[in-house]
């Protein structure tokens, strides 16, 4: 039968439906990973995964999320999207991403347009540039912080925008 929103000549060139949302996905409920399990702490929508076993060397840029339980060194620029740590993750990078969750280890300097949260058992050295901040009871952190309102950039004299930009070199922990 032939509806009038869709395109003459068969259903080929009609989208995806639209996926309804999880029921955790609206608000950010501060839950754990283990106990909402590992596609809980990501909001619905895309997520590429970079496994365990996997090594990646260079920058990672795109405009999906990112969930890392493998080892990452170089950069990672996903501006509009969260990049999440795993337990398993180690990161050796500067990333600038709209919201970053650590729950592994993190070297290198993070910049987040929205939050920062560093779980009980995650690990991050390096400067923070983020509107918010959550360390958890038990998390490492060694750096410095910079809460910026949304919106606001670095200015080119100030520290947080030259360590910002400065590459963190890959060495064997």
């Amino acid at each position: 039968m032939w509806k009038p929103n869709q395109p003459a000549g068969g259903s080929s060139s009609t989208p995806e439906p639209v996926r309804p949302a999880t029921p955790a996905a609206p608000g950010y409920t501060g839950a754990t990973p283990a106990a909402s399990g590992a596609a809980g702490a990501v909001p619905a929508g895309e997520q590429a995964t970079i496994g365990k076993s996997l090594v990646v060397k260079g920058e990672v840029s795109g405009s999906e999320s990112l969930y890392i339980d493998g080892k990452v060194e170089g950069a990672i620029n996903l501006p509009g999207n969260r990049v999440t740590v795993g337990r398993n993750g180690q990161v050796a990078a500067n990333i600038m991403a709209r919201e970053v969750v650590v729950l592994g280890k993190v070297r290198g300097n993070v910049h987040a347009s929205d939050r920062v949260d560093i779980r009980s058992e995650g690990s991050l050295t390096g400067d923070v540039i983020a509107a918010r901040i959550s360390i958890e009871d038990g998390a490492f952190f060694k750096g410095g912080i910079d809460i910026r309102k949304p919106g606001a950039e670095a200015k080119p004299g100030t520290p947080g925008a030259a360590a910002a930009a400065e590459p963190i070199p890959a060495t064997e922990s």
